[in-house]
């Protein structure tokens, strides 16, 4: 009887061939949406005259090649589907280059095999569509909005009278992962025990190392995690242990108010498409007297 090879080299020997395909196809993708829309983009929209010699009304190679500060040869083999997976510098300069609308953008990334970088907001702010969440929650849950690294942009009052103002702190002071690791702001109201405060910070410190690499590892990225490491001997074991995860799903968090005690909360998390800002909100655990108590503490203030 002759000998069948094992199933998991059967296997590999149909995978491989379809994900050939698949990065052929994707490869070629790129190479046709590159074509069309420089062919669709007029030297006026650039900044350049249409020129006597010029035969059709879109950019030449070179002229995408000169904006995206690439050499010519190098966009040509783009465009032939030739040559090796674009960085994210070089996507960049295309996308700027063809003067690329955020969801062409996205499309070109994709199709690259890189994750779209997050986009800043124009004023530096907080999403708008977050805002609006934030504040409607304002009267039952604390909740604040945050840049993917972390940083606090905006909170709502009840998350402020827990936890102190974050928004608008100078350097890392009002970062989500340095109010953990580093200066404890956060952590010291928090009365979960030794091992779900360890789980909770792993969970931080897998979700932060996503992050950085969706951001491609970018100056502000590698800032945080080097002052982080400086600052903490655990974030550091944690970095070094180099866990990956979605949004952190912690244990439901137990705070200690000293005005109206203790508070349980489940946690939610949204992140905007768009801006990839993320807004964190708690809810009382149904059954305790913690929506109670919010709604004491806010009256207090008032």
């Amino acid at each position: 009887m002759p000998v069948r090879e094992p199933v998991s080299q059967r296997l590999r020997g149909v995978v491989r061939p379809m994900r050939e395909r698949t990065a052929l196809t994707m490869r070629d993708a790129l190479a046709d949406f590159l074509r069309r829309r420089r062919d669709a983009l007029s030297p006026q929209a650039v900044g350049l005259g249409f020129g006597r010699r010029r035969r059709t009304p879109g950019l030449r190679r070179d002229e995408v090649a000169r904006l995206a500060n690439m050499s010519a040869t190098y966009y040509e083999r783009l465009e032939q589907g030739r040559g090796p997976q674009p960085s994210a510098a070089i996507l960049a300069g295309l996308a700027h280059a063809l003067r690329l609308d955020r969801d062409e953008r996205a499309y070109l990334y994709r199709l690259a095999g890189h994750a779209e970088p997050a986009a800043a907001t124009t004023d530096g702010g907080a999403d708008t569509r977050l805002l609006s969440v934030m504040r409607a929650v304002a009267a039952t849950s604390p909740a604040f909005a945050a840049d993917d690294l972390g940083t606090v942009l905006a909170q709502n009052e009840p998350h402020t009278k827990l936890f102190g103002l974050a928004a608008g702190l100078p350097g890392w002071e009002g970062n989500l992962f340095w109010c953990w690791f580093a200066s404890h702001r956060w952590r010291r109201y928090v009365l979960n025990p030794a091992d779900q405060q360890e789980s909770i910070g792993r969970a931080y410190a897998a979700y932060l190392r996503t992050i950085v690499a969706k951001r491609g590892y970018d100056a502000a990225a590698v800032a945080l995690v080097g002052d982080l490491r400086a600052a903490s001997a655990e974030f550091a074991a944690l970095w070094d242990d180099h866990r990956v995860s979605r949004p952190p799903s912690s244990p439901v968090l137990i705070v200690q108010d000293e005005r109206v005690g203790r508070l349980d909360f489940d946690h939610a998390l949204m992140v905007s498409p768009q801006s990839r800002q993320c807004l964190y909100s708690l809810h009382a655990v149904h059954g305790t007297p913690t929506q109670q108590r919010i709604t004491e503490l806010l009256d207090r203030g008032r």
